[in-house]
């Protein structure tokens, strides 16, 4: 009977130690994230250690194979899910507008880098751009002298640019860095884009925003990639020139980035004269360069009760340019974001009319392709002239922290 407890109690003792062990294990390969087939062998492995009979383990593993092998789990578990899901409706609506934003841009070191487990190699291996001749001429010359000119004190103290700073920024083409030579900008690359902003920003943080926001969201980016002939014939040229000063409404009171909460709307209708018109109204807020524009771009919600255009009440939301001295059209009083003194207030309109051909960028067609475009076109203010601006300050901050600066 001794004998008989003495091995009873090396048994329970040695099967607590092993279901210990066992579960250290099983916890460590989740924290080390180990892929299902090794889970699949290593649990195998542990009910047959544990005695398990040998009917259960083929049938664990017979599952398993199920999850393992991607096109048995989609016939055999997915695909019953996700019927499943839908008669219950369990899965919510997207609508198209939705459905745009899922599908529009594209991704680039963003995937390696989001997915947790990002390739460096692959990262490390692009081609690293490098200037041409003429862009880097241009920032030891038009830039390095912009830069000179600046006195940041000054502007603050004014609140504003001094006239012959803005006059040199618009007569050397700094606001038409991306619109292509042939409609007068100057064609420069992002990589310029960035060196412009980045260098810019370590004498004013005023003169950098007034130069990058042209260069990134707004009409000019806008019409490049989406507008008709017509528009890119009128409006770039004098864009590149500085002869037009863009700003870009999109936020609003209740509506910051996300496009799909804004409330400013834009109705069709059809003139006297046969021709399809565009009343808008809107209430924006924190459009940069709104103070001295003389264009805006404008996201709307469109709408087509008529149907004139055959597609239905409702378009979804849309880019339009409008002149800033179009009747019913109201540039606020300067917003005074943290002190810093570049130009930026709300904007209204009230009853807006336009030839919606004319007005909407990319002409009819493109009515209801405002949140592809913004999703597209977003990316070269926050991808490229943002961190830019940011990387010009660290670079500063680390030159005082060095004593390198007077």
């Amino acid at each position: 009977m001794e004998l008989l407890e003495m091995y009873s109690g090396v048994f329970l003792n040695n099967l607590a130690a092993a279901s210990i062990g066992t579960v250290l294990f099983v916890t460590a390969m989740g924290y080390l994230g180990f892929p299902f087939w090794l889970w699949t062998i290593v649990l195998s492995g542990i009910m047959f250690g544990f005695g398990v009979p040998s009917v259960v383990i083929v049938l664990f593993i017979a599952l398993s194979l199920v999850f393992i092998i991607p096109p048995l789990r989609q016939v055999l578990v997915s695909s019953g899910v996700m019927k499943l899901f839908k008669v219950m409706k369990f899965i919510p609506q997207i609508s198209e507008t939705e459905r745009t934003a899922l599908e529009a841009g594209v991704v680039w070191a963003e995937a390696e880098l989001f997915s947790g487990k990002p390739n460096f190699k692959k990262l490390m291996s692009e081609p690293s751009p490098k200037l041409t001749t003429e862009e880097q001429a241009f920032l030891d010359g038009p830039v390095e002298e912009l830069c000179k000119m600046i006195d940041a004190w000054q502007v603050y103290r004014l609140r504003n640019i001094p006239d012959n700073i803005m006059d040199f920024i618009k007569n050397n083409k700094f606001l038409g860095m991306i619109i292509p030579t042939e409609y007068g900008g100057l064609g420069f690359s992002n990589l310029l884009h960035s060196e412009v902003i980045q260098k810019i920003s370590t004498r004013s943080i005023t003169a950098s925003i007034t130069v990058m926001v042209p260069n990134s969201l707004g009409p000019a980016e806008l019409l490049v990639h989406y507008g008709t002939d017509e528009q890119k014939k009128s409006w770039l040229p004098r864009l590149a020139e500085g002869k037009e000063m863009p700003c870009f409404g999109l936020t609003e009171p209740q509506a910051g980035s996300d496009a799909g909460s804004i409330v400013s709307s834009g109705v069709l209708f059809k003139g006297e004269d046969g021709k399809i018109y565009l009343k808008l109204n809107w209430n924006k807020r924190w459009i940069t360069l709104a103070a001295i524009s003389s264009v805006i771009g404008l996201a709307f919600k469109l709408r087509d009760p008529e149907n004139l255009l055959g597609r239905g009440e409702d378009l979804g939301i849309t880019c339009a340019l409008i002149p800033a001295n179009t009747k019913g059209v109201v540039l606020g009083l300067r917003h005074d974001p943290l002190s810093i003194p570049f130009y930026n207030c709300p904007t209204e309109g009230h009853d807006v009319v336009l030839v919606a051909n004319d007005a909407i960028i990319g002409g009819l067609d493109k009515a209801g392709h405002g949140w592809k475009m913004l999703m597209e076109s977003l990316g070269a203010g926050r991808g490229i002239s943002l961190p830019a601006q940011s990387t010009g300050g660290m670079k500063l901050f680390g030159l005082f922290s060095l004593g390198s600066c007077n």
